[in-house]
């Protein structure tokens, strides 16, 4: 919650610097969002390639059909998510922003006053490609040396998003709002954020109505019932903004559903790191907003959009726990796949930090569901054929 204070406060002060202060100032804010976004360019490669090398080589590779039917799940519904936002916000946002309006396309005034270059090490295919190749290998080769380098890895880059990367958003944020101001889009802009984040939310409730009923059918038990019980998950992880901080409630509300703790322990943590259904929703419906509001061309059909759907839900895997890990990890794709410019991927780390709190509740509580539906196909472990791997290792 702090962190989304500090980004309102960066939003303010950039359209009051782009009012009323000086060039010369104007300009070191912008000076400072260049240098932010090139450090952001240069980094997500790497978070991509540490994170999920790290994530897929500590899946347990002795946990059988249990995992594969939990990871297959996880990806399903967060995919599902992603194809449902998409599909919605393609028909209702063109109508439901209509009425805020268009960016008026500008150029850009007031340039950096220092313009480096920080090119990455490597794409985001290239790094998605060698995360996949070692960690399946190190899965199941039990590398421990590639392990180590890659978790080792993974823990420094965490590092820098934490003590540089987060911090210097505000700053960022900031930069883009005075140079949009100078511009005279900001308004605009504004305009269409409360239309968006409303929308977005009732997007991750319909989606939980849905697990939850077909869920409810499917169990033959009452999914107001089984909601009810995941709810103080819901609720801690709108204060927490993490899946990973929530693990310890989610897991106790599961097994309060009626959850074996074996199948309870090995699932909740799992889906915690897989299951991105609400992050998925809110990155894939804000995205079709930056691109009405840019007035960014044509937003894609759904058949074009699905390559960058399907790599999205496999991309969030590398979503660190810290808040707005998702949206992080997720800019190259943006970029690469969508075509976003800097402008449009600040846009979509404001809108989707405004409501990150709610789609990380609406992850964990989807893994509930998760849960109960492992469990109900899978009704011992001697039936699964799978050694269960304590929580602990897993988290």
């Amino acid at each position: 919650m702090n962190l989304i204070i500090k980004l309102l406060c960066g939003i303010f002060a950039g359209i009051l610097m782009g009012m009323f202060a000086p060039d010369v100032m104007v300009q070191a804010l912008i000076t400072a969002k260049y240098l932010v976004s090139q450090l952001i360019t240069f980094t997500i490669p790497l978070l991509i390639l540490f994170y999920v090398t790290s994530g897929i080589a500590s899946l347990p590779k002795n946990s059988g059909k249990l995992l594969s039917k939990t990871v297959g799940l996880a990806y399903i519904s967060t995919l599902g998510a992603g194809i449902l936002a998409f599909m919605v916000a393609k028909s209702l946002f063109p109508t439901l922003l209509s009425g805020a309006g268009q960016l008026p396309e500008a150029e850009t005034i007031l340039s950096p006053f220092l313009e480096l270059q920080i090119p990455p090490i490597m794409n985001i295919m290239t790094a998605l490609t060698v995360a996949f190749i070692f960690g399946l290998g190190i899965s199941n080769t039990g590398a421990e040396n590639l392990k180590k380098i890659s978790d080792q890895g993974r823990d420094i880059i965490e590092l820098f998003l934490n003590k540089v990367m987060i911090p210097a958003l505000p700053f960022y944020i900031a930069g883009v709002f005075a140079d949009m101001t100078v511009k005279g889009t900001v308004f605009a802009t504004l305009q269409t954020f409360s239309l968006v984040l409303l929308a977005v939310v009732a997007m991750h409730w319909f989606w939980l109505s849905f697990q939850f009923v077909t869920t409810g059918v499917a169990l033959q038990r009452s999914p107001l019932k089984i909601l009810r019980t995941m709810l103080p998950a819901y609720f801690t992880a709108v204060g927490t903004m993490s899946s990973a901080a929530t693990v310890p409630v989610t897991l106790q509300q599961t097994k309060r559903n009626g959850v074996s703790n074996s199948i309870a322990n090995f699932v909740v943590p799992l889906c915690a790191n897989i299951h991105m259904s609400g992050s998925v929703i809110s990155i894939a419906s804000v995205a079709v907003a930056v691109i009405i509001m840019t007035g960014a061309g044509q937003v894609p059909s759904l058949l074009e959009a699905l390559p960058f759907l399907a790599m999205l839900g496999i991309t969030m895997v590398a979503a660190p726990g810290a808040p707005g890990g998702a949206v992080m990890a997720s800019a190259g794709l943006l970029g690469s796949m969508l075509g976003f410019t800097e402008e449009m991927i600040a846009l979509q780390i404001v809108l989707h930090l405004a409501q990150d709190s709610f789609g990380t509740a609406c992850n964990v509580t989807g893994d509930g569901v998760i849960a109960l539906l492992i469990d109900k196909v899978s009704d011992s472990v001697e039936e699964s054929g799978s050694e269960l791997v304590p929580a602990e290792e897993i988290a």
